[in-house]
């Protein structure tokens, strides 16, 4: 096998990650030292500010195993962020301790863990892949008794997020913070598929580590990172939600471990530019939607999905706001900031807008008048009564609603995804309303959405002609399986963190309790089939990595629910408040939603 060309290879020097076709950066200068301000502490856990020169203490990379590091019976992120606030030998409590004799017999309140999350770790240990030496990330699945790999035993940068919050809430930060910057070397790559190279700044898929010979003679050997940009994947489509998940993960670290450094380093800056730079580009459509083929995101096969899927828009939603917090502002980045915030505020008032669906807005959209040609039209979209499914009639409760999974023009998929109505509550892209609203409508309708197995994919699968026609007959996605209405329990950590912002853990609680009756004694497979989830996939891989580490993700969630105020993103009524056409000399706009409306 030939040596691989030298832009893709990846050393290892003495000062850390390179790559030799990009030049050195010179080491940040020192700041000048400043007062340490006080860390406003809720709940024992103390909270991270928004910006890094609000963090004295950076989190410690070498620190692994934080609840034996340290005696004391602190709560463990309070030692593993602020390690230099308190003495190691005295716990900072205010009371006296009380005699041993008196003392109650559960001192600690650590929470022993049971014996499925040991083995959950366990599974997940086993799981990560190392390069150079070092960790750098987990294989898709990790199944002994299946010969046929395929590509699972790549490291996906969607399948990663999971794995990587449950290292973070570990302590180990090392295996994160390699990803992040060994996938951003990966994203200057130029990748083809029959000589056509997509859009620069694309975030490949998932990557493989392969050894090739050093020369001719096989006696010296290198590690190489091979990434997948879609020209191998099924239906060779580009992964358009790999670089939304990038910038995710990206402040989800930096605001877990105080090391804010990472995201203010040259080459991130770079990587967070380029992604917005391919998500922000002028094209030919009209919304401020991304406009996305089938097969972009977790949905990886034909499913109906292309367009705008609102999957696609709450990640994208996600990602410009955890930007904006971390792109370091100076002359260069004023005019992508203004973008972003012009996008943000399109975007938000788009989808609660147009998206959202309740008994009464399926009653206004009943009484649609069509052929409205006009900039005040009630029926922008020239939606059509007839397309309101006879399913949906029945279904929708009276209380309650959800974010519909598409819209176009004359076009509304009224299916029901849980990953993009999820992700809207943790992201605020919904009013405070429409996320309680949602969550009511996932307690209503249980046997539907979560029943045997959370948490369902979208509700509800399609079947007989609509199945032939729209999956192709795809032989993978049959009614109520795979992505056609599957159970996937690697969602259950995004249902953790919407129930623990809108303060509903008990639903979480309840999800989890009926996921860990099954996962471990089912070998922790990738989905299940039927409709109330009771089967595992006819094509599911056994222990499947994401489901091992959303089910991980999930109790540290609940053990400790103020980590998830530093993962999702809080209402920003200034932004609500702008609008874009203030800036123009447009005239015209068609948001004419109250206020009260808008914000919820």
């Amino acid at each position: 096998m030939p040596p691989a060309p030298p832009h893709l290879r990846l050393s290892r020097g003495r000062e850390g990650l390179c790559d030799p076709a990009l030049p050195k950066m010179p080491p940040p200068a020192t700041p000048p030292p400043r007062p340490t301000p006080p860390v406003p502490r809720v709940g024992g856990v103390a909270y991270l500010a928004a910006r890094p020169e609000h963090h004295p203490h950076p989190h410690p990379r070498n620190l692994r195993y934080p609840r034996s590091a340290v005696a004391g019976n602190l709560p463990f992120f309070d030692r593993v962020l602020f390690p230099g606030s308190f003495p190691p030998e005295t716990p900072p409590v205010e009371d006296p301790a009380p005699p041993a004799d008196e003392r109650p017999a559960s001192a600690s309140p650590v929470r022993e863990e049971t014996e499925t999350e040991r083995e959950a770790w366990r599974l997940l240990r086993r799981a990560v892949v190392s390069y150079c030496g070092e960790p750098v990330g987990t294989v898709a699945a990790e199944d002994p008794e299946c010969t046929e790999m395929l590509n699972y035993d790549q490291v996906f940068i969607r399948d990663f997020v999971p794995s990587a919050l449950a290292f973070l809430m570990r302590g180990e930060t090392e295996i994160v913070r390699n990803f992040l910057l060994h996938t951003l070397q990966l994203q200057s790559w130029e990748k083809t598929v029959d000589c056509y190279s997509p859009g620069q700044g694309l975030m490949p898929a998932s990557f493989k580590i392969r050894t090739v010979p050093l020369d001719e003679n096989n006696e010296a050997f290198e590690e190489i990172l091979d990434p997948d940009f879609g020209e191998s994947a099924i239906g060779r489509v580009a992964p358009v939600d790999s670089g939304l998940w990038w910038i995710i993960l990206l402040r989800a670290y930096c605001k877990i471990t105080g090391d804010y450094s990472l995201q203010e380093r040259v080459d991130v800056q770079t990587g967070i530019k380029l992604i917005l730079s391919l998500c922000l580009s002028d094209g030919f459509d009209m919304f401020p939607t991304l406009l996305v083929t089938d097969g972009s995101c977790m949905i990886d096969r034909r499913m109906g999905i292309h367009g705008h899927p609102l999957e696609i828009q709450a990640l994208f939603y996600s990602a410009l706001r955890c930007s904006r917090e971390m792109i370091v502002m100076n002359e260069g980045s004023k005019h992508l900031l203004r973008a972003i915030n012009n996008r943000l505020s399109a975007l938000s008032f788009h989808i609660r807008e147009y998206y959202w669906v309740d008994m009464n807005k399926i009653n206004e959209i009943y009484r649609y008048k069509t052929e409205e040609y006009s900039h005040d039209a009630t029926n922008k979209f020239n939606i059509y009564p007839e397309q309101i499914p006879s399913w949906l009639v029945d279904w929708i409760p009276e209380k309650g609603g959800y974010l519909i999974g598409n819209l176009q023009p004359a076009h509304m998929d009224f299916r029901f995804f849980s990953l993009g109505n999820l992700w809207a509550i943790s992201s605020s892209l919904t009013t405070p309303t429409q996320a309680e609203g949602i969550l009511s409508l996932i307690e209503e309708k249980w046997d539907d959405l979560v029943a045997n197995m959370p948490v369902k994919i979208c509700y509800p699968a399609m079947e007989y002609d609509e199945w032939r026609i729209i999956t192709g007959s795809d032989p993978k996605n049959t009614p109520w399986s795979y992505h056609n209405g599957g159970s996937w329990p690697t969602l259950l950590w995004q249902f953790t963190l919407a129930c623990i912002k809108m303060g509903r853990p008990e639903l979480a609680r309840r999800a989890i309790a009926v996921a860990e009756e099954k996962l471990s004694a089912d070998k922790w497979p990738e989905y299940y089939d039927t409709r109330s989830g009771r089967f595992i996939g006819k094509q599911s891989r056994s222990y499947q990595t994401w489901t091992i580490a959303g089910f991980l993700t999930s109790k540290m969630l609940l053990e400790n629910p103020e980590l998830a105020s530093i993962l999702t993103c809080d209402e920003d009524l200034e932004l609500l408040e702008g609008c874009a056409c203030c800036l123009s000399k447009r005239t015209r706009c068609s948001r004419r939603a109250a206020k009260s409306d808008i914000i919820g």
